[in-house]
């Protein structure tokens, strides 16, 4: 683009200096020359090298005010090293309002809102099947290790009972990743590989075209599916032999220090935590004997879990020769035990202090490491979180903030509900399927009264305004309508909702109310709601030269797989959504 110098500098002086001296006019006009000339200027094609390695890593349940909340105890290979050295986006939340596990990963891998990717839920009411859908289970691929059945699970965590197959793949993914995206670009070249301790930790960040690898409870070993593999590479056969799960038979976690130095350190005892078992709720905490019922269970429940994940990462990225070439090469690494842990004790506990602690320790091992076999400098860190979590009710109520657990068994059989059946002249249950955030509806019984599915949610919806601990309850006919206030809230429920898995009512809880019963058993923080307590999670760009920086404009979640596809000079994802993170780029 070219530009014309005495016309710039008549307007400049005529307009915008008009009543400035001559000399004063000439040096404004100099300044402002020297920015249009760099404005207008064409782009250096001097191109930074890209980095050998992205590493993506996301810990379950970190709120975006922990790492800084317990910083004080922490070393400096860890979160301290990401906050010093990185870009810190001080203010970044999902955009969506079911903030659950599937949903917060599979967006930091698409860059796209779970209306376009399709995971709506870590589970879904499929119409066609009239079943509960689990986000991952696909019967076409079953696990390649015997024995490891879903069936026969036993851990804190009712989403995996609902799976009717052991057989897993990203099959529900309706987009591409970037992870995807990256492969397609180096002609399948890259190196792409997930892993986490939750299946569906692991399978959305590895996408369609990258090899998964999670942890089976079942089995105390790390699995993979025969999506990816016919058998295992012999360095997973190797490590599953060695049966690393073993060294925490007999033994039990214990606090890193002195209870006086941590900030919670009078929390150890707090009458709503969830005692499981054994485990009990107070330090220390014992895992029992290596072929326990729950001990693999205990293991994900506790920063042990976070420790396998690492043992196994390092094998990985060793056996694979992960960022040993030119080509940029992929691993994420999603750890599970801050999400595990917040749910059975609650954010403000000891034990998730001394979580966080511990994991900063496994952080700055994994950051090492990397720094050993790639370098820091050739390697691109994201860190984030798939959402946040609520504070516990018995907390929140002794600073006076009014708080609660909703129970929402008897709904179909409450008084208003009742009246709705009578007035559209439905005899059996109204509501087919509730499960959170979702209410679904018998749509054949409406269609063979001839009743408006419109009038039915919309009704329904104004009944469940009326129970308590309810704040919001959404018609999806007239949220894809425009029917209802063009609000933050009605945007995030939007931004999540897929015309074909999506339930017919929305439910949003009062915030600090949710629902603490996962299968029967009680536990203290449940995440899910559009609050900014679920939604606010950190995001730091770290390595590959970036120069630190606090960033406090807020930014979406489906900013990250955009800046990744920047960086990489990658086509953005196929639904991806977000902007560049100009500050995180080279």
């Amino acid at each position: 683009m070219k530009f014309n110098r005495d016309i710039i500098m008549k307007r400049i002086q005529g307009r915008t200096c008009s009543k400035a001296t001559p000399a004063a006019a000439t040096i404004l006009g100099l300044s402002i020359l020297a920015i249009a000339a760099f404005m207008l200027a064409p782009a250096s094609h001097a191109a930074t090298p890209p980095p050998r390695l992205v590493l993506q890593i996301t810990v379950d349940q970190l709120r975006g005010d922990l790492p800084q909340r317990f910083l004080s105890g922490m070393g400096d290979g860890g979160f301290r090293y990401l906050l010093d050295n990185g870009v810190v986006y001080a203010n970044a939340h999902h955009a969506h309002a079911n903030t659950e596990t599937i949903v917060g990963h599979a967006t930091l891998a698409t860059g796209a809102h779970p209306s376009d990717h399709g995971l709506v839920g870590n589970v879904w009411f499929d119409r066609a099947s009239g079943q509960l859908v689990y986000n991952v289970e696909d019967a076409r691929y079953p696990l390649l290790s015997a024995g490891a059945d879903v069936d026969r699970a036993t851990e804190i965590d009712p989403t995996q009972k609902v799976a009717k197959t052991d057989g897993r793949s990203p099959g529900a993914i309706l987009v591409s990743t970037f992870s995807d995206e990256l492969a397609i670009s180096t002609a399948g070249k890259a190196k792409v590989f997930a892993v986490s301790v939750k299946d569906r930790g692991a399978i959305s960040m590895a996408g369609h075209a990258g090899k998964a690898f999670w942890f089976s409870k079942q089995k105390g070993e790390f699995v993979t599916s025969r999506f990816y593999y016919d058998r295992y590479p012999e360095w997973v056969q190797a490590f599953n032999a060695a049966r690393p799960a073993q060294r925490y038979a007999n033994a039990q976690w214990e606090l890193l220090r002195q209870p006086a130095d941590y900030l919670l350190g009078d929390k150890d005892d707090q009458p709503w935590e969830t005692a499981f078992g054994s485990f009990g709720r107070v330090f220390p905490h014992p895992y029992g004997p290596g072929d326990g019922k729950y001990f693999t269970t205990l293991l994900t429940l506790s920063p042990a879990g976070d420790e396998l994940t690492l043992d196994f990462a390092r094998q990985l990225v060793e056996n694979e020769a992960i960022g040993a070439d030119d080509v940029t090469d992929y691993l994420s690494v999603s750890f599970s035990s801050t999400d595990y842990v917040g749910h059975l004790f609650g954010p403000s506990s000891l034990e998730a202090e001394d979580n966080l602690l511990r994991l900063d320790r496994t952080l700055a091992r994994l950051l090492a490491f990397v720094d050993e076999k790639v370098g820091l400098k050739n390697t691109l860190i994201v860190l984030s979180a798939d959402h946040g979590g609520p504070e516990v009710p018995g907390q929140l109520n002794q600073f006076g903030i009014e708080a609660d657990y909703v129970n929402p068994d008897e709904w179909d059989k409450a008084a208003g509900i009742e009246n709705l059946k009578k007035r559209f002249g439905i005899g059996g249950e109204l509501i087919q399927k509730f499960f959170p955030p979702y209410v679904y509806l018998d749509r054949e019984v409406i269609g063979e009264r001839g009743l408006s599915q419109a009038e039915v949610e919309q009704a329904v919806a104004a009944e469940m305004m009326k129970f308590k601990g309810v704040a919001m309850a959404v018609s999806s006919t007239a949220l894809m309508h425009g029917r209802v206030p063009d609000t933050a809230m009605t945007r995030s429920i939007l931004n999540g909702h897929n015309l074909k898995r999506s339930g017919d009512v929305y439910v949003v809880f009062e915030p600090h109310w949710f629902i603490n019963d996962f299968d029967g058993l009680i536990v203290a923080s449940t995440h899910g709601s559009p609050w900014q307590y679920d939604s606010f999670v950190p995001v730091i760009f770290a390595g590959a030269g970036l120069q630190p920086r606090r960033v406090y404009r807020e930014i979406q979640t489906i900013d990250v797989a955009r800046t990744l596809a920047a960086w990489t000079g990658t086509k953005p994802p196929s639904a991806a959504s977000g902007q560049i993170l100009v500050e995180a780029m080279p």
